[in-house]
């Protein structure tokens, strides 16, 4: 395993993405969901970094898998933690590596059975491109390109850090 990336820099990245953004579009008091596990972790510095003070929400989407019927349940699920009512808020919801798009299908379903969020941006560390499903981030800090035997992951919380891991080729 390698160092991939500097996390610092992605972050800074992300926060100046997400600030543009927000002004774009007239945002001012939006609500940040992470999904677990580094979706949290992000969500936790970007909150910080935006000076959001508002309590940011946890989604485990477990149970939202469209594999679920296939992979089974996750041994760690935990309940979801959403301190605030989602009906008409503007929504960052971050995750730390997007690839096929379904994971966050995943989560727009879940937030969803909370209310009717007014808008949702998608913040992600790493975008790996390969859609299975027309979803794009509209925050990304790197788009990457691995070989079929690569792996790109978080490690955190404290500190970050992105590794890239190499699988049996």
């Amino acid at each position: 395993m390698t160092a991939l990336l500097d996390i610092d820099q992605l972050l800074d990245q992300m926060e100046t993405g997400l600030r543009q953004i927000l002004e774009q579009r007239g945002v001012e008091s939006p609500v940040l969901i992470g999904i677990r596990t580094g979706g949290v972790w992000l969500a936790d510095v970007l909150s910080k970094r935006l000076g959001i003070a508002e309590p940011f929400g946890e989604l485990d989407i477990s149970f939202y898998r469209d594999d679920f019927s296939r992979i089974g349940l996750n041994p760690r699920v935990k309940p979801s933690s959403l301190p605030f009512d989602t009906e008409d808020r503007d929504i960052i919801l971050i995750d730390d590596v997007i690839m096929s798009g379904r994971t966050i299908r995943a989560a727009m379903n879940e937030i969803f059975d909370y209310g009717r969020p007014a808008s949702i941006i998608l913040a992600t560390l790493i975008d790996l491109g390969a859609r299975e499903l027309p979803i794009q981030p509209d925050v990304t800090g790197r788009a990457l390109t691995l070989e079929s035997h690569q792996r790109v992951k978080l490690r955190g919380p404290d500190p970050l850090r992105i590794e890239l891991q190499e699988t049996g080729q």
